[in-house]
């Protein structure tokens, strides 16, 4: 493990600066996010610490990337895959999955004040809904002291009284609900539902993605039900069904042609019945960055970061340690047959 001292030169002499300039030039980096929440806001005392950044991190995340990346927008790539243009040297697109409401209140205003855009990855059944997916609402109710993880553990048919009630423990009770096949899981789940319930409102309105396109977010699909592809019951209304159930909330009408894969599950054949669904562009949560020597693949990685990973043990922004984690990703054409 590099030092911090180390790493704080490496990054502030520029040679990680310039190693990335050389080996990333033709390149496309995707980054995943989820959520943006200001602390104040209440949805921060209930979200997932995993999958959210705090608003002040989120704007020095901005800035890194406007220091050391060119941003392009989905219909960018999309050009480029069909050759009819070029992606700028150490091209970065910005995106975000599931359709969390704070895209909206938070990320949205900070990308325009930037000039940026985005691409979010819409869930079709949850736009107007107001709960968020089970794994967030048990994470919220732990968090919120109402869930206890033996508990959760014990309605999985896993009955450990000595489980512990940390993150760790809830992950792992988490992980076993999540085993369950929908009815066991429906009825495991249903002497939490008071517990799983913050009052607040988390999802997207269908009138707020009006809002997302008009400011340079644009749509993408993550399923029809955030179900893993890998598990799917019917893999026809996760891929083509979704794509009609959204057409009519956008100012195209049009139906998306990029999606990601909920919980980052796929298989190659997958990946082809996607494309062929009339996905152009199909996302996973490779962490890999993607060579596009001549034009970017259909198939493309994406990285996603964690807010403990970026900051110092004061909660600091700590550029250095963004710039390791990005500049060093693998680069791999990821595989399709």
């Amino acid at each position: 493990m590099l030092s911090d001292l180390v790493k704080k030169f490496l990054y502030g002499s520029g040679l990680l600066g310039l190693y990335h300039r050389f080996r990333n030039r033709r390149t496309l980096t995707v980054i995943m996010f989820h959520r943006v929440i200001d602390p104040s806001d209440p949805r921060w005392a209930s979200c997932d610490p995993d999958y959210t950044l705090d608003t002040a991190l989120f704007d020095r995340c901005i800035t890194f990337f406007q220091q050391h990346y060119n941003i392009v927008s989905v219909n960018e790539v999309l050009a480029a895959r069909r050759g009819e243009t070029c992606l700028p040297a150490r091209a970065l697109l910005i995106t975000f999955d599931d359709g969390w409401s704070d895209n909206v209140d938070f990320a949205l205003p900070r990308l325009r004040r930037a000039g940026l855009p985005a691409l979010l990855f819409l869930v079709a059944d949850v736009v107007g809904r107001r709960l968020p997916f089970y794994q967030e609402r048990l994470v919220g109710g732990w968090r919120l002291g109402k869930v206890k993880a033996a508990d959760l553990l014990a309605a999985a048919g896993q009955a450990q009284p000595e489980a512990g009630n940390d993150m760790g423990g809830l992950r792992r009770a988490i992980a076993a609900i999540e085993q369950l096949d929908d009815n066991d899981r429906e009825a495991a789940l249903a002497p939490f539902a008071e517990a799983m319930d913050d009052g607040h409102r988390h999802m997207v309105l269908a009138e707020e993605l009006a809002v997302l396109e008009r400011g340079g977010i644009a749509i993408g699909l993550h399923g029809k039900t955030h179900t893993p592809m890998t598990r799917a019951s019917d893999l026809d209304a996760e891929l083509a069904g979704a794509r009609a159930q959204v057409a009519p909330f956008l100012d195209s009408a049009e139906p998306p042609t990029t999606m990601s894969f909920p919980h980052g599950r796929y298989t190659p054949a997958i990946a082809r019945r996607a494309h062929e669904a009339g996905y152009e562009l199909i996302f996973t949560s490779d962490p890999t960055i993607n060579p596009v020597a001549d034009r970017p693949d259909w198939l493309l990685g994406r990285i996603g970061f964690e807010q403990p990973g970026i900051v110092d043990g004061a909660g600091r922004f700590r550029p250095d340690k963004l710039a390791l984690l990005l500049f060093r990703k693998p680069q791999r054409v990821l595989e399709t047959a």
